[in-house]
């Protein structure tokens, strides 16, 4: 019998030493849908990986189909940690108390886009035409209905499950025109701008109350530090990002308005 019980105390003790012991938990990672679902996963599943590490926790990557079925989920509090855009962040500062942990660089707009034989030099020319868009509560979709206050004059929107299916139908010619991210843009180079959107805050890394202040500075420090380590260098290179920056809730709580007129505010 001692011997027995020195060879239970044994496995207990590897138990707990070992990585990934019963110990760790697990945080869910979602980043907004504005690429399909696969592209997600397997773009961001760098990053998930280097928190993985860097908090000893298990950071599980998740996707949402489209925008309807990612805003249903955001509002219930499904998700640990989310990277999205100002709207979405500052709305989850408001009223679910999210904390900020950091953000992309910069600030991103949308384009209002046209195929290479279409010249349209302002918005009002697409009323009564289709524009594929991704579906509210989207920025791009909610920054396109502020484009067409005149309830009797607008156009027919198109919703797509991702910016690469908008682009898709409107070089197919099942669109007149297509609302992505500005960035996109360059890798279409055929395409006509119509007009960019005004810039608001790059997405934002957010963390919910549920998960511990311990892991969410370990994630803070790993985010802010990527630049300085082999890890985050390759890391970074991996999700085509130059690095994240430091941010405050004070920067994204008041985008959280451009949800209001969105059902479930």
């Amino acid at each position: 019998m001692p011997t027995l019980r020195r060879l239970c105390t044994l496995c207990l003790l590897l138990a707990l030493m070992a990585p990934g012991s019963l110990w760790a938990a697990t945080y869910s990672l979602i980043v907004q849908p504005i690429l399909p679902r696969a592209a997600i996963l397997k773009g961001w599943q760098p990053l998930a990986d280097y928190l993985s590490k860097a908090t000893g926790d298990h950071i599980q990557l998740e996707a949402a189909l489209n925008f309807l079925t990612y805003w249903e989920s955001m509002r219930q509090g499904k998700y640990d940690l989310v990277l999205d855009a100002a709207h979405f962040t500052g709305y989850r500062i408001e009223k679910m108390n999210y904390t900020p942990l950091a953000k992309l660089p910069g600030t991103v707009s949308f384009a209002l886009v046209t195929g290479p034989k279409t010249l349209i030099f302002d918005p009002s020319e697409l009323n009564g035409q289709r524009i594929a868009t991704l579906p509210a509560p989207g920025l791009g979709a909610l920054r396109l209905n502020a484009m067409f206050p005149n309830p009797a004059r607008q156009p027919m929107l198109v919703t797509v499950n991702n910016s690469e299916e908008a682009v898709e139908d409107l070089l197919a010619g099942k669109v007149k025109a297509a609302m992505i991210p500005a960035p996109l843009v360059g890798n279409y180079p055929n395409l006509n701008t119509v007009l960019t959107t005004q810039p608001v805050p790059h997405m934002a890394l957010s963390a919910s109350p549920k998960v511990p202040k311990a892991v969410q500075d370990k994630i803070r420090s790993a985010l802010l530090n990527a630049t300085k380590t082999p890890a985050g260098q390759k890391m970074l290179q991996a999700v085509h990002i130059e690095g994240f920056q430091p941010v405050s809730a004070n920067t994204y709580a008041p985008y959280a308005k451009l949800l209001q007129d969105t059902w479930g505010y």
